[in-house]
């Protein structure tokens, strides 16, 4: 299940996402790396960061830790709790790149001379953003302790 949601992953931040259409002649067709990229060619260095912070390190690191919680052999017992609390604690944030996507598509809806269509790439990415909060609730409960 790992390996199918980095695959999710990883697709739906290169597939395209979004098909913005202006004035219905100018057609911008972005996925979560091209609009990150686009972002700091036009000078917006730290919204540019927040999003690729957000949107790509984040869920790469968490797909990191469940790969090391599932093949946790090795570790000792108090850097297991140290990671599970990593998961538990900093498990919110991966929902803020979908709420950056919604933001998104509400402006431009709301926009009288815009559309906008979308691909693949965002439900993708939602996917995998959803199976990596699935996996770590999975993951964290099957690492606590047992009451006893």
């Amino acid at each position: 299940m790992l390996l199918l949601t980095l695959g999710l992953l990883l697709a739906g931040l290169w597939l395209p996402m979004v098909t913005l259409t202006q004035l219905l002649i100018f057609d911008n067709t972005f996925s979560v790396i091209s609009g990150i990229s686009g972002l700091f060619e036009r000078g917006n260095l730290l919204l540019g960061l927040l999003l690729l912070a957000f949107s790509v390190c984040v869920p790469l690191l968490k797909m990191g830790l469940l790969f090391r919680l599932v093949n946790h052999g090795r570790l000792s017992t108090v850097r297991l709790k140290r990671l599970l609390y990593l998961m538990h604690d900093y498990g919110r944030w991966a929902m803020l790149d979908v709420l950056v996507v919604a933001v998104l598509v509400v402006m431009v809806k709301l926009g009288a001379f815009a559309s906008i269509e979308v691909h693949p790439g965002l439900y993708l990415f939602a996917g995998a953003v959803l199976m990596i909060m699935l996996l770590t609730g999975v993951v964290v409960k099957l690492h606590q302790p047992s009451p006893e």
